[in-house]
């Protein structure tokens, strides 16, 4: 068994199960890639595949396979990456969820490069669920996440908190600074980010909690379109506080309190609990800590 074995089992699983699609994306012919699979599956006397009709299915043991082999492949790139690029000092991949994204992170990788200057960071912003798939993938060093990890191969560390936001026209229904009875929150129209955001999940956390669901009218993947239309009196908008400053500053949204209702979080540094941490990943999980400790003393 070789790392050969392993990239060309990764390539099948990546490609839909399917040995002819892996084959043109290796430049290899198919009967090669097939006969890979078959002599790992010799080599561990397991099955990797189900073979029904002619489609390949993953079976349980090549579900194992394929977390080991993404580490595998994964560390060997990171090697390769390290000790090649080392004069260059290697590239660091962060990624971020929306708020922590657009408010906090500029500022982190900004006060990085000023103490690392030869390193380059490459950064990925979007949902939690996505997050989570980069980092099991390797696609991503390290994240930074709103709400809670799911993944059970993630290491997750909370740095600083939080707390989301309801915000609504001024007046539409409710007013800046009201505190809200909960069966007259329970039943509004209500303006929600997408599933799989770490915003959009500890929302439905609160509410279950609560003792109630909602049917969002207006869902998206962008905070300020929620704003907008919070601002047209259409509904209330549950995000980050700090996303609807400006409308809040101009007087365009009233921001409530909902009695019951607890709308805390937590801020997340996040890694792979497999995945080896360069000293530059390290020293930039450092500089976040150390941005979460100040923004505590200044509460």
């Amino acid at each position: 068994m070789t790392l050969r074995h392993i990239r060309i089992f990764l390539a099948v699983c990546e490609n839909g199960n399917n040995t002819t699609r892996a084959a043109r994306a290796l430049y290899l012919a198919q009967p090669a890639v097939s006969r890979a699979v078959a002599e790992l599956e010799e080599y561990y006397g397991v099955r990797l595949f189900d073979r029904i009709g002619r489609r390949l299915y993953l079976t349980e043991a090549g579900r194992r396979m394929w977390e080991y082999a993404v580490h595998i492949c994964g560390l060997f790139d990171d090697l390769e990456k390290g000790l090649r690029g080392w004069d260059e000092q290697g590239v660091l991949r962060v990624g971020a969820s929306i708020t922590i994204g657009s408010q906090f992170l500029p500022g982190y990788v900004d006060a990085f490069r000023a103490a690392h200057p030869g390193v380059d960071v490459r950064v990925w912003v979007g949902p939690s669920e996505q997050l989570e798939e980069k980092l099991l993938h390797n696609t991503l060093d390290v994240a930074l996440m709103e709400g809670p990890v799911h993944g059970s191969a993630l290491t997750a560390e909370e740095y600083m908190a939080d707390t989301l936001a309801v915000v609504c026209a001024p007046g539409r229904p409710f007013t800046q600074g009201q505190t809200v009875p909960l069966d007259a929150f329970r039943v509004q129209r209500f303006l929600l980010r997408e599933k799989g955001s770490g915003t959009r999940e500890q929302f439905d956390s609160a509410a279950a909690a609560a003792g109630f669901t909602v049917a969002p009218v207006w869902e998206s993947t962008s905070t300020l379109a929620l704003v907008n239309a919070a601002t047209h009196g259409l509904g209330v908008a549950v995000l980050p506080l700090r996303m609807a400053a400006d409308a809040l500053e101009k007087g365009q949204v009233a921001v409530f309190r909902v009695d019951g209702l607890d709308l805390s979080r937590k801020f997340r540094l996040v890694h792979h609990r497999d995945k080896f941490l360069t000293a530059s990943a390290r020293e930039f999980l450092a500089l976040c800590r150390a941005q979460g400790d100040a923004a505590r003393e200044r509460v």
